[in-house]
């Protein structure tokens, strides 16, 4: 029986990947490595820092300064979120209410610092229908690693096979797996792969079509 949902944030709750894929392309073009592409940023997303920033420099050679293009991203990002506003996913309400009249909680692991998504989790209105929500930055490895997932099913008090987790990505997919939860897919920018499809409890259309996983599987 399923008794809560962890949702990651970025390409889950809140459309914003798409503007971290624009903003590392530019940032690292303006760094000099001009062969960055968008593969490259989608090897990133919910990424643990330390384990990108060697990837990056496997990559592209001991130059490149993670951390330091990482800083101009961030101030791409900003501006982007300026610009065009933070959109919520489709089938947000949708699935919080299901889940709130079900009597299934409801979480937020992320790898955005806490501060951060506390804000944006404001900003669209959603903040308060969690449970807990919680960062990577508070646990000692991030995604794929399954610290962040495991402390989620700690602070909510539920065992990771009773609760399903709703990731976009590679990273967020395998720390959810590896913390013996059920990783649900919502496609943002990549579809599954043979890679990854094993891993997997579902695939869902949107937010709103997790209600049906549940009630069919869960």
């Amino acid at each position: 029986m399923i008794k809560a949902v962890i949702f990651d944030m970025d390409g889950v709750l809140i459309d914003t990947e798409k503007h971290y894929n624009a903003a590392w392309c530019e940032a690292a073009h303006m760094a000099g490595f001009k062969d960055f592409k968008r593969e490259h940023a989608l090897m990133l997303r919910s990424c643990d820092a330390r384990l990108a920033a060697e990837m990056m420099k496997d990559i592209f050679g001991a130059g490149f300064d993670y951390f330091a293009i990482r800083e101009v991203r961030r101030s791409l990002v900003a501006e982007r979120l300026e610009k065009y506003g933070l959109e919520k996913k489709s089938g947000i309400d949708e699935i919080l209410a299901f889940l709130r009249e079900s009597g299934i909680k409801a979480a937020v692991a992320t790898a955005t610092p806490i501060g951060l998504t506390l804000q944006h989790l404001e900003k669209i209105g959603v903040k308060d229908q969690f449970d807990k929500i919680v960062s990577a930055k508070q646990v000692a490895h991030g995604k794929p690693a399954p610290d962040v997932y495991l402390y989620a099913c700690e602070q909510i008090g539920e065992r990771p096979s009773d609760c399903i987790a709703v990731e976009d990505s590679p990273n967020g997919i395998k720390s959810a797996y590896a913390a013996g939860c059920k990783p649900v897919m919502v496609p943002d920018l990549t579809q599954p792969d043979e890679e990854i499809s094993p891993l997997l409890y579902a695939v869902a259309d949107s937010l709103a079509d997790i209600s049906r996983i549940i009630t069919e599987r869960g």
